[in-house]
């Protein structure tokens, strides 16, 4: 290796984060030039800040393709440096100097016993989901090869000599070589099976590993001054919708549900065989010199005694009752159902404690600590499942399932009428229902019967838990909540308390709204009420940021968000009942993207129990999982969070005047965004400004190639809506509204109501939040590159009326951020995010630039499809900005 490449290593004693950075993105940089240097010389000039126009390339995709890549290796950097600086940060300071540590939210509560404590945590139990939202527009093969390159930086952190040193280097320029071979572009749509292994990769690579160390530093800093019960519980359980979502995606059949069950069993039982056996080779505990008590011998002897070996090897490891313990073991979790296979995941955990306990009685705790406690945690977490598979579909779906399974004895009421709410609640109550003729009934609800007949015969498996709850989306009202409960009655389920958590899925404004008098309405259906105290008298209730945002922008959106959970908290406290939330939120601001510390301390006051889930979507689960050192970071920032808001003593105060101008700026804002979308001319604004139609080529997702366009606003979806507003930098979801509302309180309220909107900055938790995702949002806008993409709007009257109006209001949004917080320039608070981002600027400018060409081109040639330059511009695209949809 030649030049400065080299120096990439460990820390000089005067490295400053800063400096640190700066140098490994340099010498990252040169290994980069070198790969292109040998690759493909040509556009070398055009890479080197000579400028130029991309599109005379005479290689625009190898340019698209080496900017992609700088892009992705700029990302992995930053989270190298951000791993680095945590721990530097720990080793000189202490864990309570983290930002998002156990240890800092401890050392910020006020002091209590440890039974309030505990009590306050109620369970602490959080809920990353992962979802197969077509969001990701990287390969997987790809995210392997980051997974490693950010492995390699990780051990030059490591003091070593030169060579071993010089080796790791020319592996990273080997990774980043192989980046290039390997092209971004998926040329096959990912199919369902595909994305289920994608999705378990991230615990082969990292959660696995993350676990233990999560809880192992939960342990350390509570035990101290709290101590800890002998259940604490797990403090995460991860869900997935992969293999399970089958809202708009028809590839997702009872058997693909199956299959991803099947997988995710078998994942986690390979590495608790791969843990198994390195405890069992290191355990060589001969008792022929630790004497054992009987006890301890016969707690030994009734693990290895439930998977004996067959008598030909019956005498392996003679007198090493934990390595015969331990091989035992490793035989059930590897045996068939007809063999010593444990019955329940709970038993597995039994033995593994066994061992503990036998390890401690000869004081070997540390031993124990070593080499089982971490197989049991992970155990506690994982289960015999990996995670716990949630089911979604569309009340349209299972309203239609009823109405067909009505149909065999006549005709079907008319949904929403007062008949189909009778006939709904009449049946339910019955303790027998009539058998059905499947052979009668739509393919649809035979599926859908299928479907919850396989979540029942798994909630009475080895894991109760690898099935989750039926997730129902766009819930209008309490009669669809109530259909899926009939529907399972059909499948199975018994007629006193159906063991089925059936979850509403709100995600409209009109249906953020409903949702309280939703739940008082069901809560009084003696069934459903039964079936949903069953999960310890938490209700869980999922609530949409993309849709509620695509119907009523940013501002609104989270103001009704905010109001609806409240409003539900109430209901459900009023019968006894506590909300576990779950927040679906995606990759960016305008699908409810925020830091999470500070997105859920603005959760409202009781709100936050212990408990709380939330979705991580495409892009988001690579950015957070693709390395241990990151994933144990953002589960511990999660759970702490978590547990800070369910400890906080203190309820933000009560400020009525706060309330009515949030409603006031939520209802002005959504009015003037609302007027936006109603302009003659938007929809065909939407579809030729940006690249929405051409979106499809990416091939994102399994499900099935489809227009993105629209040709009405109920045909925009959330993810192209965010997506296509990214990509042309309009990004008017994350914040159009926001300036109209502000200008126009200011101008009706005068000198009082500007005091009082500083004073809502200042004080108000949800308020602060809203601006500074607001401002994040406008800072990544560029209204400059927004106007050439207009040129591409065939009517130019419709044009200029539209994106004057947008460009007015994003000077309004800017001077409203402004006023508010007293900064000069939009980015100004977020240093480090500005510094990301002007990283890559002038290249994204470039990209935007061709992008426009090649879309103006390719409509001019319909039928020639879309070239492949045009898909790695919005691959491009994605990766300087960090988000897709």
């Amino acid at each position: 290796m030649q030049g400065g490449a080299q120096r990439i290593g460990p820390r000089p004693p005067e490295d400053t984060p800063c400096t640190y950075g700066d140098r490994l993105r340099a010498e990252m940089d040169t290994l980069w030039r070198k790969v292109i240097s040998r690759r493909a010389p040509g556009i070398l000039p055009l890479l080197s800040g000579q400028g130029g126009d991309l599109s005379q390339s005479r290689d625009v995709t190898a340019c698209l393709q080496a900017l992609n890549i700088r892009f992705h290796l700029l990302k992995i950097i930053d989270e190298n440096i951000a791993i680095r600086s945590r721990r530097l940060v720990e080793e000189h300071e202490g864990p309570a100097a983290v930002e998002g540590s156990f240890a800092r939210v401890l050392d910020a509560c006020p002091p209590m016993s440890p039974e309030v404590f505990w009590r306050g945590l109620q369970g602490l139990c959080v809920g990353p989901t992962l979802t197969a939202h077509p969001t990701e527009a990287k390969r997987v093969t790809v995210l392997e090869i980051h997974r490693r390159i950010s492995r390699l930086l990780a051990a030059l952190e490591n003091q070593r000599g030169a060579a071993e040193r010089a080796e790791i280097i020319e592996d990273l320029e080997s990774e980043i070589d192989l980046l290039w071979l390997t092209g971004e572009l998926r040329r096959q749509r990912p199919t369902p099976v595909d994305e289920i292994e994608w999705g378990l990769q991230f615990f082969r690579d990292s959660l696995f590993d993350a676990v233990p160390n999560l809880v192992r530093r939960f342990r350390d800093a509570v035990a101290p001054e709290h101590g800890l019960p002998d259940q604490a519980g797990p403090l995460v359980r991860f869900h997935s919708w992969i293999g399970g979502d089958r809202d708009g995606n028809p590839h997702v059949t009872v058997e693909t549900t199956r299959t991803a069950l099947g997988l995710s069993r078998q994942a986690a039982l390979d590495r608790y065989r791969q843990g198994l056996e390195v405890a069992a080779r290191q355990l060589s505990i001969s008792s022929a010199i630790s004497s054992l008590s009987v006890q301890t011998r016969n707690s030994l002897q009734s693990i290895i005694d439930a998977a004996p070996l067959p008598p030909d090897q019956a005498r392996r490891n003679p007198g090493e009752l934990f390595r015969q313990a331990l091989s035992a073991i490793g035989r059930r979790i590897s045996a068939t159902p007809d063999g010593p296979a444990y019955a329940h995941v709970r038993d597995y955990i039994a033995e593994l404690r066994k061992i503990e306990a036998a390890l401690g009685s000869i004081g070997a705790d540390r031993l124990a600590e070593r080499l089982i406690r971490p197989l049991r945690w992970q155990a506690e977490v994982f289960g015999f499942r990996t995670v716990t598979l949630d089911i979604r579909q569309n009340s349209s779906v299972t309203t239609r399932a009823l109405a067909s399974i009505w149909g065999l004895s006549g005709p079907s009421p008319d949904y929403g009428s007062k008949e189909w709410s009778r006939r709904l609640r009449a049946e339910l109550a019955q303790d027998e229902l009539p058998g059905l003729d499947r052979d009668r009934l739509t393919p649809e609800a035979v599926e859908l019967l299928d479907l919850l007949a396989l979540m029942r015969e798994v909630r009475f498996g080895a894991d109760p838990l690898a099935i989750g709850p039926f997730i129902l989306s766009m819930t209008r009202s309490c009669d669809d909540l109530l259909g899926v409960f009939l529907l399972a009655r059909h499948a199975g389920f018994g007629p006193e308390r159906l063991d089925l958590r059936v979850v509403p899925l709100f995600e409209t404004i009109a249906d953020l709204r409903a949702a309280p008098a939703i739940l008082e309405e069901l809560l009084r259906v003696p069934i459903a009420r039964r079936s949903l105290e069953s999960e310890g008298r938490r209700i869980e209730i999922m609530l949409g940021y993309s849709d509620s945002n695509k119907d009523g922008g940013f501002l609104c959106a989270s103001r009704e968000l905010e109001k609806a959970q409240r409003s539900i908290a109430r209901v459900l406290a009023s019968h006894g009942l506590l909300p576990i939330f779950f927040h679906g939120r995606g990759g960016s601001v305008s699908r409810g993207q925020a830091p999470t510390e500070r997105a859920i301390a603005a959760q409202p006051s009781g709100t936050v129990n212990g408990r709380l889930r939330t979705t991580e979507q495409g892009e988001v689960v690579s950015s957070k999982f693709a390395n241990s050192g990151t994933a144990q970071y953002e589960l511990e920032l999660l759970a702490s969070s978590v547990m800070a808001q369910s400890l906080a003593s203190a309820v933000e105060p009560v400020h009525p005047e706060f309330n009515d101008t949030l409603e006031a700026l939520s209802d002005m804002s959504c009015t003037a965004y609302r007027g936006l979308l109603g302009r003659p001319g938007f929809i065909d604004y939407f579809n030729q400004a940006s690249p929405v139609e051409e979106l499809t080529m990416l091939k994102m997702g399994s499900r099935p190639a489809r227009r993105f366009g629209a040709q009405s606003l109920d045909d925009l979806r959330a993810i192209p809506w965010v997506f296509a507003w990214s990509q042309n930098r309009h990004l008017i979801s994350g914040w159009y509204g926001f300036g109209s509302a502000i200008a126009t309180f200011r101008r009706f309220r005068q000198a009082e109501g500007d005091a009082l909107l500083r004073r809502m900055f200042q004080e108000s938790r949800v308020f602060r939040l809203i601006v500074d995702e607001t401002e994040k949002s406008l800072f990544h806008a560029d209204m400059e590159v927004a106007a050439r993409y207009r040129a591409l709007v065939l009517d130019a009257e419709s044009g200029r009326d539209i994106f004057g109006r947008i460009r007015q209001e994003y000077e309004d949004s800017c001077a409203a951020v402004m006023f508010l917080t007293g900064v000069g320039a939009i980015g100004q608070r977020f240093p480090n995010m500005s510094a990301r981002f002007e990283r890559v600027r002038a290249e994204l400018d470039r990209v935007h630039d061709l992008q426009i060409k090649l879309l103006r081109d390719n409509r001019n040639q319909p039928g020639q499809g879309v070239p492949v330059a045009l898909m790695q511009t919005m691959n491009c695209i994605s990766a300087a900005l960090g988000w897709t949809g």
